[in-house]
């Protein structure tokens, strides 16, 4: 992935095939490899884990969170999803603006000034699932955190109830009061503004890994996957490929 920008396992067999074939002398046809690595799909989910937690570059602050999510595209939402029915479904994506089935990619990063966020954990959920719900189903009881989101993850009374009970915080871009009047919009404009400005400074790194990781992997484009455990070893191989990369 790295050197020749081989993304599809059809590529990556071919590459051993025609440059490693003295290491592998017994690699088995296409078929049978793909075969393989479907079967470790767990293996891969494993190996990331692993990485994350045992090879943490430097300057990683545990206490400083970064959150925000991806989609794992398998079609667009003009066809009919046919793959991996039990983990993906159908959504509208904001960011791109369609319609698609597929998976979405959570990650909860460790902020590093000056450089990209590294992932302390990653989860996946079907397409629809709420930001928001990721968070309080696998992060809700991590404490003496500041997390840094989007306006989704806005809930004062959750995360003011959290700050009580575990000493978290969320911080999130002021999000508009439905119904009030322009007169105290317009009173405290200049200090949400600023206040906006910076969470949206701190949590923007969050989204250049998202752009990065895709480029180095092309990990947002599934189409090719027909099977649960072959979308399973495209999520987690190419996560495991890039923590790879972005660790040496």
């Amino acid at each position: 992935m790295h050197a020749e920008q081989r993304f599809k396992i059809k590529h990556i067999h071919q590459f051993a095939k025609d440059y490693l074939y003295s290491w592998f002398p017994k690699l088995p046809s296409y078929a049978a490899f793909n075969t393989r690595l479907n079967r470790m799909s767990e293996a891969l989910k494993l190996l990331s884990d692993k990485l994350m937690t045992t090879q943490r570059p430097d300057g990683c602050d545990s206490g400083i969170n970064v959150l925000d999510s991806m989609p794992i595209i398998t079609c667009s939402g003009k066809r009919h999803g046919k793959v991996a029915k039990e983990i993906t479904d159908k959504t509208f994506c904001s960011t791109k603006g369609i319609w698609y089935y597929g998976l979405k990619l959570h990650v909860l990063g460790m902020f590093r000034t000056g450089k990209l966020p590294f992932p302390e954990t990653v989860v996946i959920t079907q397409a629809s699932e709420n930001d928001l719900n990721a968070f309080k189903e696998n992060w809700a009881d991590l404490s003496n955190r500041n997390f840094y989101g989007d306006k989704i993850y806005h809930d004062t009374d959750f995360f003011g109830s959290m700050k009580k009970r575990i000493n978290s915080a969320m911080l999130t871009p002021v999000k508009g009061v439905k119904g009030q009047p322009d007169c105290i919009k317009n009173f405290d404009k200049a200090a949400n503004d600023l206040f906006s400005k910076a969470v949206s400074t701190v949590r923007q790194p969050i989204e250049a890994f998202f752009n990065w990781i895709n480029e180095k992997t092309n990990i947002q484009r599934a189409s090719y996957v027909r099977s649960t455990n072959g979308l399973l070893v495209h999520v987690f191989g190419k996560l495991a490929a890039a923590f790879i990369g972005f660790i040496f």
